[in-house]
């Protein structure tokens, strides 16, 4: 399952030292077949050459084959082509062309040789071969080191391209626009613009590849000098196949949805990431790291902190991704006004109202200690009111100090609300999310590998909550068992979630025993646990002198966990005997 990088912090630096952008290596880069131009070989140079030496004969083929200067340009995205064509004429170089790209560059008022005057061949089959021509890839793939490939240049006729500049069919943009037909999404894999990209970088000591247009300025300074700098060859190289790498990821992606629906797991693919910034650190300062956006088609419109806007504050840091993303998870979950606050990935409060400042108020009590400095989400629009309330509240813990935190998100923002906010703080970071799409392929490393599995998507509507206790929960109860079972899924095991009316009280997370951490969660709600929901993310092993009985004799009202113990009837029968009520899940809900 090969993991293909699109840019690292390394090859960003080297980029920029070379004088080149780190192009958006996405399969979205739409680039169409380029056609080589040949240059035509001087009859009286070769008889001249005859008459010569060997190593004359090799000098002067040499010469005979490279003097003049060519480029071969075929574009599907023509950005700043009219500015590379004027800049390469001006520095002597003949251009040849393809359709679309040589009426272009007519327009412009530059010189083209179209490709059909060098193949002296049509393009045909609706375009499908236009540049596939022994002609063309002759003049790209010939090392101008070695005699015999000059020679069989001579011999044919075919002359080199000093210069190639190529960009693909807009395949990514065209099978994630809508809907299209399988016929229509074949038509736009491009053919002839990958093989003439892969024999420039092959052949980059004496051929420029170039298929990013940030890259045009630097590729014409580089071509006013001596261009003796192989490492911008070799970065232009690197540029080039990655972006083919890239191309090719989104057509198998594709290709393996269209012949396998529903199957999620493919015998070996290929993840495109972009680099999207560099950061100051990872989870610790000794420790490089870097942010990358995963270009894969699965994830067009699937919203989540990856593709959220920065409207504000200092720059995201490595630990604020993973815990911007776990709020935002959560709070996503829910339908109702809702605010959570995370701190290291767990959230800490939790509340739905339809008052959106009340609920955000019993979030941050939930656990004011750690609320303080963590982040805070909301699944509605944040407002002026609400702006004013985030900006102003004081913590629970004294009444006194306001409360600060790293991170904002939300769904969106009014003017006047990101204003306000704007004011709290220079530093907060202030994000504007889409809600993450379900159904979702997740990945994560382990030393050596990859572990694939569906995202964990289900809600409390989707399972059937049943009833193990002599008595059954009424509506009020069931709906804070729900609640609690809901927030446990988002805590990291073993996850205890005491909560009553759409809120949480308490929770214990990441301890090695469930006993352990439903002590925390219960030490965190105090005398509110009374008659409250307490969720737990798998079973009790235990009943008797354990979590159950201990949960009960706290007074917890209902209880929901998983089931699946060979002791359940232990823990109906502890339920039982303190009258608190037991409903089973059947879902584990484990998060390691």
């Amino acid at each position: 399952m090969p993991l293909h990088l699109l840019s690292s912090p390394a090859a960003a630096a080297k980029l920029a030292a070379a004088g080149l952008r780190a192009a958006p290596l996405r399969p979205c880069h739409s680039f169409a077949p380029a056609p080589h131009h040949p240059g035509r070989v001087s009859l009286s140079a070769e008889a001249a050459a005859r008459s010569a030496g060997p190593a004359v004969a090799a000098a002067q083929a040499k010469l005979s084959v490279s003097a003049k200067k060519q480029v071969l340009i075929s574009l599907s995205d023509k950005t700043d082509l009219a500015y590379l064509g004027n800049g390469l004429q001006g520095l002597g170089y003949s251009i040849v062309s393809t359709g679309g790209t040589a009426s272009s560059l007519e327009a412009a008022g530059v010189n083209v040789t179209k490709v059909e005057e060098i193949t002296h061949f049509p393009e045909m089959l609706d375009g499908r071969v236009k540049t596939l021509h022994p002609s063309i890839h002759g003049g790209i793939l010939a090392r101008r080191d070695q005699e015999h490939h000059l020679k069989a240049l001579k011999d044919h006729g075919i002359g080199t391209f000093d210069v190639v500049v190529v960009n693909l069919y807009p395949f990514y943009d065209k099978v994630t626009s809508g809907t299209i037909s399988f016929e229509d999404g074949i038509e736009n894999i491009d053919i002839g613009g990958p093989t003439m990209i892969r024999a420039a970088a092959k052949n980059h000591k004496d051929v420029l590849i170039v298929v990013d247009h940030n890259d045009y300025p630097a590729l014409l300074e580089y071509l006013k000098g001596n261009q003796e700098d192989q490492q911008f060859r070799r970065m232009l190289a690197w540029k080039a196949f990655q972006h083919v790498a890239s191309y090719d990821s989104a057509v198998s992606e594709w290709l393996w949805k269209q012949s396998n629906k529903g199957e999620m797991f493919p015998p070996s693919f290929t993840v495109p990431l972009e680099l999207k910034s560099t950061l100051r650190y990872g989870e610790n300062p000794h420790q490089n790291a870097a942010f990358y956006a995963d270009k894969s088609l699965s994830l067009v419109g699937a919203g989540g902190i990856a593709t959220a806007i920065q409207h504000h504050g200092k720059e995201m840091s490595y630990n604020n991704y993973l815990d911007a993303d776990a709020a935002w998870n959560c709070v996503s979950e829910f339908d109702s006004p809702t605010c959570v606050v995370v701190k290291h990935t767990n959230p800490c409060g939790v509340a739905s109202r339809q008052d959106i400042l009340e609920a955000y108020r019993l979030a941050v009590r939930g656990d004011p200690v750690s609320a303080f400095g963590g982040i805070v989400a909301f699944n509605t629009t944040i407002d002026e009111d609400l702006a004013k309330e985030i900006r102003e509240f004081r913590s629970p813990t004294d009444g006194q100090t306001r409360m600060f935190y790293e991170i904002v998100v939300a769904p969106g923002y009014t003017e006047k609300g990101l204003e306000i906010l704007r004011g709290k703080s220079k530093t907060l970071r202030i994000l504007e999310a889409k809600r993450s799409g379900k159904g979702m392929l997740s990945l994560r490393q382990v030393n050596g590998g990859w572990l694939a599995q569906k995202s964990d998507d289900l809600t409390p509507e989707d399972i059937t909550f049943t009833t193990g206790s002599e008595r059954a929960p009424q509506e009020n109860e069931l709906a804070d068992a729900k609640f609690a079972w809901l927030c446990a899924k988002h805590v990291k095991s073993n996850a205890i979630v005491i909560a009553k009316n759409n809120c949480m009280l308490g929770m214990g997370s990441g301890q090695p025993n469930r006993r352990e951490s439903l002590r925390i969660a219960f030490r965190k709600a105090g005398e509110e646990a009374k008659g409250a929901a307490l969720a737990s993310d798998a079973f009790f092993p235990f009943a008797w002198n354990d979590a159950v009985e201990e949960a009960c004799q706290n007074g917890i009202g209902i209880i929901a966990q998983p089931g699946g113990s060979i002791r359940d009837e232990d823990a109906v029968a502890c339920c039982n005997k303190y009258g608190v009520l037991l409903v089973f899940t059947g879902v584990r809900h484990f998060k390691h």
